[in-house]
């Protein structure tokens, strides 16, 4: 493990190598898994205030999902996630464009109705955080349906936290990355 700050990294997240390639996956992490996307604390009061913005770039199956259990659900471990269509079914907030699932929040953020991306779990997926009292721990979650994703990314050449710079700048800032960036150079 890598410790900046806080944070202590695992080393697959600087070693391994990783690049969304949904023209291969077709976004299959919204649609499988046990639960929906991992929520904070603090996400779920913006949920339930985006929603209305949100709710015009969502299809009638995600809708009626948040209409019926809420912007938000509490998992078989008493974790806040997203709700699901159906039971191990896609997030309700997923949406269908050429094929591809999308993410109805981030669509929302990208025409400019609303200032929030999407759910932190989701933009740094495939890094999972685990909170601990003391700190942070950040894990590379393999799954089966990210393959072409890392074929991908060992095509480019491109490492999971390069992968997503963005995102972990949005969590715990630009400082941090650099120090990240810096004890890996040192590796």
């Amino acid at each position: 493990m890598i410790e900046v700050g806080h944070v202590l990294v695992h080393e697959d997240v600087v070693k391994e190598n990783f690049v969304c390639n949904l023209n291969k996956c077709k976004g299959a992490c919204c649609l499988e898994g046990d639960s929906g996307a991992p929520l904070n604390a603090d996400e779920l009061d913006i949920l339930d205030e985006i929603y209305p913005k949100v709710k015009p770039f969502m299809n009638a199956k995600g809708i009626a999902t948040v209409e019926k259990v809420g912007t938000y659900v509490t998992d078989f471990e008493g974790d806040y996630t997203t709700p699901c269509v159906d039971v191990n079914k896609e997030c309700a907030y997923v949406i269908f464009e050429n094929g591809i699932t999308k993410c109805a929040i981030e669509k929302a953020y990208e025409q400019g109705a609303i200032e929030w991306k999407k759910p932190i779990s989701c933009h740094l997926y495939p890094i999972r955080i685990t909170r601990y009292p003391e700190f942070d721990a950040l894990n590379y979650d393999r799954w089966s349906i990210c393959s072409p994703a890392c074929a991908f990314g060992n095509e480019l050449k491109v490492r999971v936290h390069e992968f997503l710079k963005a995102p972990l700048i949005r969590k715990y800032g630009a400082e941090w990355y650099q120090e990240l960036e810096d004890q890996v150079a040192g590796m």
